[in-house]
């Protein structure tokens, strides 16, 4: 395999020499690099395409179950109350209400998510912010601007490209023209991930409240306070063992959910052939026309009820990274819409009979002889709903933390199996007394089913206005496919945010508020983290002033590596001037850290690493750039130190086996993989090498060179680097310290006054709350440097 290595000399020009014999070789290297481009290529298609045996698909599908449907699966516990909260006035009502449950169905979960949205996912991960992360990677609509074209060679950098005059192109232009579209379709993310969060709080709320409701029906005497406190005893219990993660108990998800399926489906059939079967007319589109021609608020308001029937479909799509696409369509269609049909239609004959009875109309319809074991499963069913909305916030809150938009928090990954199983300890916290505040607050479903309504109708509003710019951008779709999607989509979700505008005041409310203060929290953290990227980017250091200074950098070298950490990419960073400029001494070998968060799910660990030379060989500095997806983690057993100077080791060695063809004054970057950079080094000259060489600040074109084993051999080419490599290892057993930049963000005194309370009150609150970049990246506090500094944005 081939290593790639960017560069070019220190003034950005090459000697003659060089530029000949690479112009002799171009012909073959041109061979080699169009076979490694079809090798990337490759890869990046094993990752998004996964071929999976009939009887596995089964199998996943069968899984999907616990992990996807449970929120969607429980919503017959409250739909029919919530619709009809004040009673039923007219029985065909019943039959109305059933069949906009029915094409509410068909229309968003069946066609818009399982069969268009779950397409839509960044190599298996679901959310608002990885259809963001989509758009990141085909258009420049990212506000902190710190990628580079070296991160496109990733073999998880997928993305496709456009015809120049193309409506796919027009449209990138014109979202990458203002700074403010940008901004508003970073502000559009952010609500549909405010309101997820909100989900994670209302979800287990009303699922369990719903659950535990069941109690009163075979128990009249118990108090509506009693169903209350056990469902904040169930909600306590939940929330108490996130911690241990699912992987334990996870097996038990899908069986359960699968035997609520069956069981409401067996239940739904009993009601339909007991009670009434003319339900079945519902299936005509033609009594929805009816419901509101009889007119009258309440009829048109009702779709807020009704909307419940369709929540769990945020949560569907961001689960979706544990299975493949194949597996949710299958378990959707042939197991989840026909149970649900069938508990609808069953509970719609039932209430048909017996309208006073809509209040509780699931348990009510339960033969008598199935209650209590209906009940348990119920109970169960909620908690695997609750679990599973729980999770997908986790997930999001994640990779917002990744995409700079969420304060620093603890992330613990709770499996050794599945990476996308995490904990976030504050966040599970929070959840729990919002949700205990709600439970113990409202005590009845209908004012909390008003605010869940609410929560999912924006996130689908949202989520169709990003499938809009996906289909455009990353599908390349016709623009009539795209407004016809657009429309529909748009038509049925504003006809349902119409009716819960009605509910604000009875609940509707709650939701709003937790999104207005999780957006707050979150823009502040963005707007902070943007204008401190800013200001560092244009106080860098000149690397005309790092060479006036020499070797030495004007003070003494003392034995040791400094590390230090900089949110930087390129350039020398304010912080090493502040540094040098108080201290009298450096170390002798200097390494500036990048940690870099990209638009991806994931980076691969041999491509973690991206490392390059600053200056000439003397100086002994160092760039290593660790790139991570959003959803990598920082976990503790990570030994980061050691990983990033095996990747300098390997970046030495193969530098010195390019000298032939460069000066000591010129700076390497190597972006290929470790492994490959092992088989090269390993093989001597059996393989080819493509290299390339950088300039300090920027990475140039690629220039491929071929190694030709009679011209150097592989022991001169090595042993030019051993001396430089016993020189860090000697540092490195000297003493290896962390320096970090202990960053004071201050507004200017010219600022308006809402940005002085954002940056020095809000800002300033959320980082002494957060965790500090020294926990994160596990560095012993021992050898910890912290250099302080103030910045006024």
């Amino acid at each position: 395999m081939a290593a790639r290595v960017e560069a070019a000399t220190m003034g950005g020009e090459i000697d003659e020499e060089e530029s000949d014999e690479r112009g002799s070789m171009w012909d073959l290297d041109q061979k080699l690099d169009q076979s490694m481009d079809e090798e990337a290529g490759r890869l990046r298609n094993m990752y998004r395409e996964k071929k999976f045996s009939a009887l596995l698909l089964l199998q996943l599908s069968f899984q999907s179950l616990g992990v996807v449907y449970g929120d969607l699966g429980t919503s017959p516990l409250y739909v029919f109350y919530n619709t009809f909260p004040h009673g039923i006035k007219d029985p065909e009502d019943i039959i109305g209400a059933l069949s906009l449950i029915i094409y509410s169905l068909t229309l968003i979960p069946l066609l818009k998510y399982v069969f268009v949205v779950c397409k839509a996912n960044d190599n298996g991960q679901g959310g608002t912010f990885a259809l963001y992360s989509l758009l990141c990677r085909h258009a420049k609509v990212k506000t902190i601007q710190n990628q580079h074209r070296t991160d496109e060679e990733l073999t998880t950098y997928s993305r496709t490209t456009f015809h120049e005059h193309s409506f796919a192109a027009k449209t990138k232009r014109w979202l990458e023209k203002r700074t403010s579209r940008k901004t508003a379709l970073l502000i559009l993310v952010l609500v549909g991930t405010c309101m997820v969060i909100g989900d994670g709080i209302l979800t287990p709320a009303i699922s369990v409240l719903s659950a535990a409701g069941g109690l009163r029906v075979n128990l009249p005497h118990i108090s509506n306070g009693v169903v209350v406190f056990v469902a904040v005893v169930i909600l306590v219990s939940l929330f108490s063992v996130q911690h241990y993660g699912t992987d334990r108990v996870g097996w038990l998800f899908a069986p359960i959910v699968f035997l609520w399926f069956l069981s409401i489906a067996s239940i739904g059939m009993y009601n339909i052939w007991k009670h009434d079967t003319s339900v079945l007319k519902a299936f005509s589109p033609v009594y929805i026309y009816r419901y509101f021609k009889r007119g009258g608020r309440d009829r048109w308001t009702s779709l807020g009820g009704i909307m419940l029937s369709i929540t769990g479909i945020e949560a569907l799509f961001a689960d979706l990274s544990h299975f493949p696409v194949s597996a949710v369509q299958i378990a959707f269609t042939v197991i989840v819409f026909p149970c649900l049909l069938l508990a609808y239609s069953g509970q719609a004959a039932y209430i048909r009979r017996y309208p006073d009875h809509v209040a509780d109309a699931f348990y009510r319809s339960i033969p008598g002889s199935v209650y209590w074991p209906m009940f348990i499963i119920a109970t169960a069913a909620a908690i695997v709903a609750s679990q599973a909305t729980i999770s997908a916030t986790f997930s999001l809150v994640k990779q917002a933390l990744a995409h700079g938009c969420f304060p620093r928090v603890k992330v613990v990954h709770t499996s050794r199996k599945f990476l996308g199983q995490i904990y976030v300890p504050d966040i599970n916290w929070i959840l729990m007394i919002l949700c205990i505040a709600v439970t113990a607050g409202f005590k009845n479903q209908s004012q909390i089913g008003n605010a869940y309504g609410t929560a999912v109708v924006i996130v689908m509003l949202v989520t169709t206005l990003l499938m809009t710019l996906i289909m455009i951008l990353v599908w390349r779709c016709h623009w009539v496919l795209v407004l016809i999607f657009t429309v529909l989509s748009l038509v049925v979700e504003c006809t349902y945010f119409s009716a819960m505008l009605f509910k604000i005041d009875q609940g509707g409310w709650v939701p709003l508020v937790i999104a207005a203060a999780f957006l707050l929290i979150m823009w502040v953290w963005h707007y902070g983290t943007l204008k401190r990227y800013e200001f560092e980017m244009h106080s860098r250091v000149s690397m005309a002033w790092i060479l006036g200074l020499g070797p030495s950098l004007g003070l003494v070298r003392v034995p040791g590596v400094g590390l230090v950490y900089t949110e930087l990419a390129s350039g020398v960073p304010h912080i090493f001037s502040h540094f040098i400029t108080n201290l009298p001494a450096i170390h002798s070998v200097v390494v500036f850290v990048c940690v870099k968060n990209l638009p991806v799910y994931t980076v691969p660990e041999e491509e973690r690493f991206l490392v390059k030379r600053i200056g000439p060989k003397n100086f002994h500095m160092f760039r290593c750039v660790a790139r991570y997806g959003y959803r990598d983690l920082h976990k503790k057993d990570d030994d980061f130190e050691k990983r990033l100077f095996e990747s300098l080791f390997l970046y030495v060695r193969l530098e010195s086996m390019m000298e032939g063809g460069c000066s000591d004054s010129d700076d390497y970057s190597i972006c290929g993989s470790q492994q490959q950079l092992k088989d090269t080094l390993g093989n001597g000259n059996e393989n080819e090498n493509l290299a390339t060489f950088d300039t300090f600040d920027s990475i140039e074109s690629i220039t491929p060179v071929k190694r030709v084993s009679n011209t150097v051999t592989a022991s001169s080419q090595i042993s030019g680097g051993v001396d430089e490599l016993e020189f860090i290892n000697g540092c490195r057993d000297a003493g290896v310290v962390h320096i970090m930049g202990n960053t004071v963000v201050r507004a200017r005194r010219e600022a308006r006054f809402y940005k002085k309370i954002a940056i020095d009150y809000v800002y300033a609150f959320l980082r002494k709350i957060c965790r500090e970049h020294s926990v994160i990246y596990n560095v012993p506090q021992e050898s910890l440097l912290n250099v302080g500094q103030i910045f006024y944005v």
